[in-house]
């Protein structure tokens, strides 16, 4: 083929040519992550954005992402190291992203740890709503144990004892999540009251042991209210509304009052 012809072979190669690739992390930005003030350690991370350009808003881009993180840095406990909390991305004013409870669950080696031989596993499971119209699916899970002085090596129960204490399970997960807000059943699943509930009243049936909540799942959000979110995130109580960032300044003056004053002045002048 002519040179002549195919003019691109006489310019060096491809018309444009490679693009140069260039740092990815030089268009990100760095944005603190803010738990609810049900645990204690409230800044439990960071996470990484790329900054707002043209259509897409960095802030957008943030809002619905889920972020799990053990209960032990939460709440500077190390006996809790067993117990994952998934926290959602729900609000970002300025660098802070704001979160809500998302998904609880237990680690996979308790679970695994939990599991023996020679004993009854009893699984229950209930949908239920809380006060504040969010919908969450409890697991429960428990087993059989040895009563003392036991001779017999096994413990297993009759399934007619089993379906008994699955029906008082959903009893007590159901009284104990509906009757509050969501933020209520979190601060409950913290200490394990509703497994130790649960291990008190179905002993009766047959006795059991490692009774806990092993998952919390959303299955359904209300609509979003910022307000509601504040409260969450502030220190105060309920109706509480959120400290100010910055404390208001002396000369601060309503602007409606100082025109009427100002008005007032100059009708005396007059």
């Amino acid at each position: 083929m002519a040179v002549g012809k195919n003019k691109r072979l006489t310019k060096g190669g491809k018309k444009g040519g490679k693009k140069k690739a260039g740092d990815p992390f030089l268009k990100k930005e760095w944005y603190d992550i803010k738990a609810p003030s049900v645990f204690s350690t409230r800044q439990c991370g960071k996470t990484l954005v790329t900054r707002t350009s043209g259509t897409k808003i960095a802030s957008d881009q943030l809002k619905g992402r889920v972020l799990e993180v053990n209960l032990a840095d939460l709440n500077n406990d190390e006996d809790q190291s067993y117990k994952k909390v998934k926290l959602c991305v729900e609000e970002v004013q300025g660098r802070n992203c704001l979160t809500d409870f998302h998904a609880f669950s237990l680690t996979r080696d308790k679970e695994a740890s939990l599991i023996k031989k020679k004993q009854s596993l009893i699984e229950a499971h209930v949908d239920v709503k809380t006060t504040d119209g969010y919908v969450v699916r409890l697991f429960a899970i428990a087993f059989t144990n040895r009563v003392e002085g036991q001779v017999r090596s096994n413990c297993y129960a009759q399934s007619a004892q089993i379906r008994k204490i699955r029906m008082k399970m959903v009893d007590i997960m159901s009284k104990e999540a509906g009757a509050g807000q969501l933020r209520e059943l979190v601060k409950k699943l913290i200490p394990e009251s509703i497994g130790k509930e649960m291990q008190k009243q179905c002993s009766s049936i047959y006795p059991i042991k490692d009774v806990h909540i092993r998952k919390v799942k959303l299955i359904k959000k209300p609509k979003f209210d910022i307000t509601k979110l504040m409260e969450l995130h502030g220190d105060g109580g309920d109706d509480a509304g959120v400290d100010m960032l910055r404390p208001e300044a002396e000369d601060a003056q309503n602007l409606l009052t100082a025109s009427v004053e100002q008005a007032a002045d100059m009708e005396q002048d007059d």
